[in-house]
């Protein structure tokens, strides 16, 4: 017989970040451990506050449940979840690393060996144009050849030089740009502002406008000078066909895929398999877990043989991340089997 219990975790960012919808300054997380007796696993749910749709007030409930339910099967356990991608996610997990010799090697392959690493963009935080800035250079320095920067906060003329600045410096064959606007912009000037964008030579923008509006995103997607990545937009469909209905409805460049917003493997394999099945790009990124849950979806992104830049440089975010494996170097992120994890006996 499995037994269950959860744990919430507060992780605290090194310095606030900024995206359109707020500055952050932590993060709340939870684990669930499972044990049989002998051995463990660890799974990570992990919201993000007014964003995730089973941002509630029952979350806590739904993980008593599922510890209390623990010994139904892994299936039916997932389905009965729906309302609750990330604790999907969390279960999904577990169950995996129970079931390893490891308990943080879920999926072994050349990456967990050490021997093969994961191209990923680094990530620029919203702040004055000074900070963007700072970052921007200290990214680049530390051999990043893409690039990511949280637009929408800041005054737009001022978001617009300092692309102008990385452009002046850096051509688009020597760093690709990406930008997320996490839909900051207005339907009836989203139009007008990628014109203005699409003079430095971007790779994509995420999420333009507000989700929800597939008609205005649409007639965005068949005219944009850019091309445009869905991430928000994913978020609460859960229906296979409604999920089809909307990539064919929008037809986007790319759609985004972050694991705890979208019901975990399975929910994120559904999207993906639909993106392949009609020509749209795609790549996976965190949610700003902890180095647990990045752990578990840096290993399975690697097996999914993207050869696109992935969203997944999060882990040095916070003061109290639990010390890992994973390495970023020379914009890879990479699992060093010679280190250990240190979990401060936490679980």
């Amino acid at each position: 017989m499995l037994q269950a219990t959860y744990k919430k975790y507060t992780l605290q960012f090194k310095r606030p970040s900024g995206t359109s919808r707020g500055v952050l300054t932590t993060k709340e997380t939870w684990f669930l451990k499972l044990t049989d007796g002998n051995k463990i696993g660890i799974g990570e749910c992990g919201i993000l506050r007014s964003l995730s749709i089973d941002d509630r007030p029952d979350y806590e409930d739904k993980l008593r449940w599922v510890c209390e339910n623990i010994n139904l099967s892994e299936d039916l356990l997932w389905e009965n979840l729906r309302e609750f991608p990330s604790i999907q996610f969390g279960v999904e997990m577990a169950f995996q690393s129970l079931k390893s010799a490891d308990p943080f090697v879920l999926f072994p392959s050349k990456f967990t060996l050490g021997e093969e690493s994961i191209p990923i963009n680094g990530l620029v935080w919203m702040g004055s144009k000074e900070y963007m800035k700072e970052q921007i250079t200290q990214k680049i320095d530390a051999g990043f050849d893409c690039i990511k920067l949280k637009i929408g906060a800041i005054d737009f003329q001022a978001e617009l030089e300092l692309l102008k600045y990385i452009r002046s410096e850096f051509s688009a064959e020597d760093i690709e740009l990406r930008v997320d606007a996490n839909g900051a912009f207005a339907v009836d000037e989203a139009l007008n502002k990628l014109e203005k964008l699409s003079k430095y030579d971007l790779h994509s923008i995420e999420q333009p406008i507000k989700q929800g509006n597939w008609e205005a995103l649409g007639k965005l997607c068949s005219k944009t000078p850019i091309p445009i990545a869905l991430d928000e937009e994913l978020i609460g469909i859960t229906d296979v066909s409604k999920k089809r209905d909307l990539l064919q409805s929008i037809k986007p460049q790319y759609i985004i895929f972050k694991p705890s917003l979208i019901g975990g493997y399975r929910g994120t394999k559904e999207w993906l398999n639909l993106a392949e099945d009609l020509g749209i790009g795609w790549w996976i990124t965190s949610a700003l877990e902890s180095n647990i849950g990045l752990n578990a979806i840096s290993q399975w992104t690697y097996l999914q043989n993207s050869p696109m830049p992935q969203g997944l440089g999060t882990g040095g975010l916070y003061t109290n991340n639990f010390k890992s494996p994973l390495e970023v170097k020379s914009g890879n992120i990479q699992y060093n089997p010679d280190l250990n994890w240190e979990l401060n006996n936490f679980f």
